[in-house]
């Protein structure tokens, strides 16, 4: 099974290639995601103009023009299979979960296993997908002009996973969906990793 992390920068701010323990989040990310039992191949979607950047610290990068990560995300799915999707910005990302997750969605007949919380907003970048589906959902948000990746969920099949009944059988689960967004976040990941997670 393949698995694609998106890495495309959408706005300034955005860094995939944030040093982690000086080495770039997202090769941190690839590097677990290997980890997974499931997982074959990962690639990373990237700007265009940042593939040669990227191609230094991942195995395969996809380099495509986009405005916006739906764009990216249609420019370079592939057209069927099966794969998880998860942001370039998730380095604490648990191998045990994308095992377990893979199980659920694989004895599932939806077109996509999404973990969920307990208010109800889903984690669609943390989640596995009929890729054909994905495609055709990701093409009806572009109809609607929508830019919010989350806007996925409104046109799959979908199953969702209580990511709070997760945490309860394995407090670990919870880095799972660490974003790493400010400097506090890049201490706790380190953190983290120190210990051996």
């Amino acid at each position: 099974m393949r698995a694609y992390i998106l890495g495309f920068r959408e706005k300034k701010w955005e860094s995939y290639l944030t040093p982690i323990l000086e080495e770039p989040m997202i090769r941190i990310v690839e590097r677990r995601l290997l980890n997974a039992k499931r997982i074959d191949e990962v690639f990373t979607i990237v700007r265009k103009s940042d593939l040669k950047k990227f191609s230094l610290h991942v195995s395969n990068p996809i380099g495509v023009n986009a405005r916006n990560k739906l764009e990216a995300l249609h420019k370079a799915l592939p057209f069927s299979g099966d794969i998880f999707l998860v942001e370039g910005n998730m380095p604490l990302v648990m191998p045990f979960l994308v095992n377990y997750l893979s199980t659920l969605f694989y004895e599932s007949y939806a077109d996509a296993l999404i973990p969920m919380w307990a208010d109800g907003s889903l984690e669609v970048t943390h989640a596995f997908y009929n890729a054909r589906a994905l495609r055709k959902a990701v093409e009806a948000c572009l109809s609607e002009n929508e830019r919010r990746i989350s806007c996925i969920a409104e046109y799959l099949d979908y199953e969702t996973v209580s990511i709070e009944e997760l945490i309860k059988k394995n407090p670990k689960v919870s880095l799972s969906f660490l974003k790493v967004k400010t400097p506090f976040d890049i201490k706790f990941a380190e953190e983290n990793l120190k210990s051996g997670l």
